[in-house]
């Protein structure tokens, strides 16, 4: 559990760091399209993984039954 507490942690601090590409993407607006793709790439990789999941409880069930 301390591990995790600790990634968490330096993860939250590397969020918070302000720096000049930020402000950059703040400034201009660009921060919403760098969202909007990661957004995607999840989304689109939750859904592979379900998917997947989904193939591969049937190809076991298949199995099971033969």
């Amino acid at each position: 559990m301390r591990k995790y507490s600790l990634i968490l942690m330096f993860v939250s601090l590397f969020a918070m760091a302000d720096s000049a590409v930020n402000d950059f993407f703040y400034s201009s607006g660009k921060i919403y399209v760098v969202i909007a793709v990661l957004v995607i790439i999840f989304s689109l990789l939750a859904y592979y993984l379900v998917r997947l999941d989904k193939k591969i409880t049937q190809v076991e069930k298949d199995r099971n039954e033969a």
